[in-house]
């Protein structure tokens, strides 16, 4: 009769909302439903997940231990995982008309630290594009693994008129002959041209990777050159453009298939996030439906809108334009540091990063640029008008940056626009209710 007790107790535990069990987590958690839902969030890296992703992530999967892959787990109980794993795994492939996919990685940084390693040695040559420049940490940074792994050798962006030097970077792949050479980045808003990356690659010997992160939800929708056409390797997040969960994946051609899998597990890895998997998979089986293209038209029309209303309004869009979901805005030539300007926004309502521009002269904690992009807010419903307006807020904002009235107006009708454009159909009240 103990033991009926004591079970008793432990499954009334496990019962026990959130709200009970740990109310300052509940709370925490519903402050941020309440931030998502009554700020604008422009930050270019960040999407909001439909309720089914959300749902997936949720699952029970969380509890399943699956070291190895689909029948070849080193733990009894996968056959659900395996399933779930290869819907993921068939789906990406799929979409990207790739021949080979790992769901796996749990980041966009491990997917790339496991892609290096399957191809390359410790100090080999690589080449990515300068963090400064628009590149990403795990393109070579010195504080970064890439940086403290390999040898790396930065192309940058030319000065006239920002974007990639495609002539230097085969002037340096010639002179230093990489292993590895990266196209992608997390602040360039431009197309790559990924023939030219592999005519150069090809030219010098070299395996060419393409981290799409940024844009891959972009190429699933089939506005963006697919890099799987033209890479060995492409590497991406799931949780951007994309909008799946926070998560990351590997692409690659067959040849390398055996090498990425051994290198992510058991190389840097140990057992996967059958959860989130779950969740990859519903956010793949999303991007093949037609609404998915009618999405990312809009992404690309409201980042188009945005920045033209800000250099109608007087600043400075970095590269003259975007071909993509994000920009970059040169605040300090109005007179305004990047981190004054985040703050400023945040104040309003607004979200937004602060972000070096190429050849900075200020730097990097406190930039001369802010980076904005538009999926976040096109997955709420915006189109053009409502970006026109955003854009006059944040220029309205930015040339008051120490008006604290002005701010608050601006917070005022950020508010309002919210509130016609509830998230996932939920109502702020609703949820504290």
């Amino acid at each position: 009769m103990l033991k009926l007790g004591i079970l008793m107790t432990a499954q009334e535990r496990m019962a026990r909302p959130l709200s009970e069990s740990d109310p300052e987590i509940y709370e925490a958690v519903q402050n941020e439903i309440e931030r998502q839902h009554s700020q604008l969030e422009l930050i270019a890296s960040e999407n909001f997940t439909s309720e089914a992703v959300l749902e997936a992530a949720a699952t029970v999967f969380t509890n399943k231990y699956a070291e190895g892959y689909p029948g070849k787990r080193y733990y009894g109980g996968c056959e659900f995982t395996d399933v779930v794993e290869n819907l993921a795994r068939e789906r990406a492939k799929r979409i990207f008309g790739a021949e080979h996919a790992n769901v796996q990685p749990h980041s966009g940084s491990q997917a790339n630290q496991a892609a290096y390693a399957a191809v390359c040695s410790p100090g080999d040559t690589i080449m990515g594009l300068n963090l400064a420049h628009g590149g990403h940490l795990t393109h070579g940074h010195p504080l970064n693994f890439s940086g403290k792994t390999y040898h790396v050798v930065a192309y940058n962006v030319r000065r006239e008129d920002e974007r990639v030097d495609y002539d230097e970077l085969e002037r340096l792949a010639h002179e230093h002959k990489p292993k590895l050479i990266i196209a992608g980045g997390s602040a360039y808003p431009r197309i790559w041209d990924f023939p030219r990356f592999r005519a150069i690659a090809d030219a010098v010997g070299a395996i060419f990777l393409v981290d799409m992160a940024h844009f891959s939800g972009l190429v699933a929708a089939g506005l963006h050159p697919n890099p799987c056409e033209w890479a060995d390797v492409v590497t991406s997040t799931t949780h951007k453009t994309l909008r799946g969960p926070r998560s990351g994946l590997i692409l690659s051609k067959q040849q390398y298939a055996a090498a990425i899998d051994k290198t992510l597990f058991p190389g840097v890895q140990g057992g996967p996030l059958v959860h989130i998997i779950a969740a990859k998979a519903v956010c793949f089986k999303e991007a093949m439906a037609p609404e998915f293209v009618t999405y990312q038209k809009q992404v690309l029309a409201n980042a188009r809108t945005l920045a033209d209303t800000l250099a109608a309004t007087g600043f400075r869009i970095v590269s003259g334009g975007t071909d993509n979901h994000l920009m970059l805005v040169d605040v300090f030539s109005r007179g305004v540091r990047g981190k004054e300007a985040e703050q400023a926004l945040d104040r309003a309502g607004i979200t937004v990063n602060k972000n070096a521009i190429p050849f900075d002269v200020n730097p990097p904690l406190n930039p001369s640029g802010i980076r904005l992009g538009s999926p976040a807010v096109t997955t709420r419903g915006f189109a053009e008008p409502e970006m026109r307006e955003v854009g006059e807020w944040i220029a309205e904002v930015l040339s008051h940056v120490s008006d604290e009235g002005v701010i608050a107006a601006v917070r005022a009708k950020v508010r309002a626009l919210t509130a016609h454009f509830p998230l996932y159909g939920w109502k702020v009240d609703q949820v504290r209710a």
